[in-house]
């Protein structure tokens, strides 16, 4: 069985993989200020369930846009999972994968492995959209390389940068309000957020055709895919486990 581990800045997103199937999977919260030992005792108290006994493990990947957290957890793992190889996704791996990467040490290694799930899946001329901590835009090009990336602001992070820097205005949960005018406060952060994300999405997607002179395939992946992705006809297929489903796809590309 195969351990999966995506930490992201807000969600570490991780899963258990046999033979193509998930078995499980779950999502908490990012802390850069837990120790290994803290994130031993989660990790031990949910992997080890029925279907996926600690002993079961025999690969481990992990990619991490947090640079802090790789130590501790490969200190946490390395006690978890006794002789079991765990592979970290960077740059030295990269030659190995069907998609070529440009700026190897530049780009987030979740992007890549979105990058990977969705060439396998959806072939060249393919946009992948995580909306995560940031939104990002991958472009895949026609002779399966990274063409490039956009990045804005994600919406979690849009209406927590809101509700931190003005007085009046508070948290709220993200959903498309009833209507573009909004009638209270509440549904009018939701318009301008998830409306105006929606037109950012779209706009990106069209300019990118444009560059490209090509109709590309666009994926949506991420914590916050579910509010923008059935609002707009320019996004074609929800993903919602792309990153991990990379992560997998790249432990098989890789030498034994």
């Amino acid at each position: 069985m195969l351990l999966t581990i995506d930490i992201g800045n807000t969600n570490i997103v991780f899963g258990v993989n046999h033979k193509g199937e998930w078995l499980n999977h779950w999502r908490i919260q990012t802390d850069p200020l837990k120790t290994a030992d803290e994130y031993e005792v989660i990790f031990r108290s949910l992997i080890d369930s029925e279907k996926t006994g600690l002993s079961s493990i025999q690969k481990v990947i992990l990619s991490s846009v947090v640079p802090s957290l790789v130590h501790p957890f490969n200190e946490m793992l390395s006690g978890l999972f006794k002789n079991v190889h765990i592979q970290l996704v960077s740059p030295d791996i990269y030659k190995y994968l069907p998609v070529k990467i440009l700026n190897p040490y530049e780009i987030g290694a979740d992007l890549v492995a979105n990058a990977v799930a969705a060439h396998e899946k959806y072939g060249k001329l393919t946009m992948v959209i995580d909306f995560g901590t940031a939104l990002t835009f991958t472009t895949i090009g026609a002779n399966s390389e990274i063409r490039g990336v956009a990045i804005a602001p994600g919406l979690g992070t849009a209406v927590n940068a809101l509700a931190g820097k003005t007085a009046q205005l508070p948290q709220i949960h993200l959903s498309p309000p009833p209507s573009v005018l909004g009638e209270n406060t509440v549904h009018a952060i939701q318009s301008g957020i998830v409306f105006g994300f929606t037109g950012l999405v779209e706009t990106i997607i069209r300019r990118t055709e444009e560059e490209l002179n090509a109709k590309i395939t666009v994926v949506a992946t991420g914590g916050l895919s579910s509010v923008v992705a059935p609002l707009t006809k320019l996004i074609n297929q929800a993903e919602p486990m792309l990153t991990l489903e990379g992560l997998v796809l790249i432990a098989g590309f890789l030498p034994v």
